[in-house]
């Protein structure tokens, strides 16, 4: 049993308390052993699927799916999570029918959702166009979506996005855009395209403007702050975690030292406390969730990977019906474990078989962390050095909002964890102990 013992303070009357944390029951009590939320069992929760290379995931009733254009970009972004993938044959006009065609061999019903992806999805207009026209008229109910960086947009485009009942992502990473490249909202053309999408589908909800935090893009605050100015105040930020490392570029944009990962915890619980990035949906939903698992004691059994690609009724697949790990891959690609990304193929459905995922479960530091609940296992296929880096990343990125779902829900922030996770983490905002005194480059906490 993974259990924790949590030290908080109140801000506003420097009194302290002590909690006691299970991530496996999701038990939250106070020193006297009381639950600190009535808990009701309202959920019936079921075992989440366990994935690893010993334990190869399969494929059925695909309710999300993903179509993989290709690799081919017009940007080059420094943490890019496909920069180094090696890119299989492009998909072309040619691969459209046969795509189509193939359909119904193995998609048993409409999936709920289809979404299109690149690199950069619109330097496959050519291709994108009939292709979802084709998958519109065979499947008139199902959510399309897109990921686009919004330098190729245009009137055109931008009709045939709304006409054809596209919900929209634009990458940009406000203040720490120059990490992507040339800001298209630099150039007044671009801009003019981008902001008529915006005033199209934002108002009604189907348009985010997706931002990621990297080494240099560390408050959520300053990005929330620019996006508003570009696009009002009713902006939908999407996205909006630590950026996950797939190479060395990913690696190089992650947090590099202790002193980097206190600032950037401190700086993100200050934003959360001072209601300053709460156009996040990350915000909302992550503080959210922690607190109904605690509502509802889900057991950490329950809890699947943080993307849910190793999940049965999710799967990406390129246009020549190769099987891939998730969109970020290709076919001739193999993960850090070893094992090819290509995973199967669509004409031999039944014998897929994903072995580069490895569920939390099957990694040494997940069942022992206390932000289990939040991360769920960061990027799935990840190991070694890249895992070790992401997982920093990720606990520096979830620490805030594991702390301030408690503070909300018991008045007391947590400073202090101590349990069987990494000793390096037990003091969680660098306010006892950690790096030397001169290195230190704490943000005031202040309460709201």
């Amino acid at each position: 049993m993974a259990l924790f013992k949590i030290y908080g303070l109140n801000a506003l009357t420097d009194e302290k308390a002590v909690f006691y944390y299970d991530n496996q029951t999701s038990s939250l009590v106070n020193e006297n052993g009381d639950s600190v939320i009535p808990v009701e069992n309202t959920i019936t929760y079921t075992d989440a699927e366990v994935v690893s290379k010993d334990l190869p995931g399969k494929k059925k009733d695909i309710k999300r799916l993903k179509i993989s254009l290709g690799l081919e970009c017009n940007y080059e972004c420094t943490y890019c999570n496909q920069r180094f993938v090696p890119h299989a044959d492009s998909t072309n006009l040619n691969d459209i029918t046969p795509f189509i065609e193939s359909l119904d061999g193995w998609l048993k019903e409409e999936p709920e959702v289809i979404e299109f992806w690149g690199g950069e999805p619109l330097v496959y207009w050519k291709t994108l166009k009939p292709l979802a026209e084709a998958l519109r008229a065979k499947f008139p109910n199902t959510q399309f979506s897109v990921i686009t960086n919004g330098s190729l947009l245009d009137d055109e485009k931008n009709g045939w996005l709304e006409t054809m009942g596209f919900n929209v992502g634009l990458s940009h990473d406000g203040p720490g855009y120059h990490a992507r490249g040339q800001d298209p909202l630099n150039d007044p053309e671009k801009k003019m395209a981008i902001l008529d999408l915006w005033y199209r589908l934002g108002p009604k909800g189907r348009m985010t403007v997706n931002a990621m935090m990297h080494k240099d893009n560390t408050s959520r605050g300053d990005v929330e702050e620019f996006l508003v100015k570009e696009f009002g105040e009713n902006v939908s930020i999407g996205e909006g975690a630590f950026i996950d490392p797939y190479d060395e570029g990913g690696v190089a944009s992650s947090l590099q030292t202790v002193a980097d990962q206190y600032e950037y915890r401190n700086k993100s619980l200050v934003d959360l406390r001072n209601g300053k990035a709460m156009r996040f949906q990350i915000v909302q939903t992550k503080i959210g969730d922690f607190i109904q698992s605690i509502a509802t004691a889900r057991p950490a059994s329950s809890v699947g990977q943080k993307c849910s690609m190793d999940r049965s009724d999710n799967m990406a697949v390129d246009l020549n019906g190769n099987v891939i790990t998730c969109q970020n891959v290709s076919a001739i690609s193999k993960g850090p474990n070893g094992e090819n990304h290509k995973i199967g193929h669509v004409s031999d459905f039944d014998n897929i078989a994903m072995k580069t995922s490895t569920h939390w479960s099957q990694r040494e530091e997940c069942p022992n962390c206390p932000v289990l609940q939040i991360c769920k296992g960061s990027c799935m296929f990840l190991d070694g050095p890249l895992w070790e880096s992401g997982c920093d990343n990720a606990f520096s990125d979830n620490i805030p909002f594991f702390a301030g779902a408690i503070e909300v829900l018991t008045g007391f922030l947590p400073y202090y964890i101590e349990g069987p996770h990494r000793r390096d983490r037990f003091d969680v905002f660098g306010l006892i102990e950690g790096i030397p005194k001169d290195e230190k480059k704490i943000i005031p906490i202040t309460p709201v």
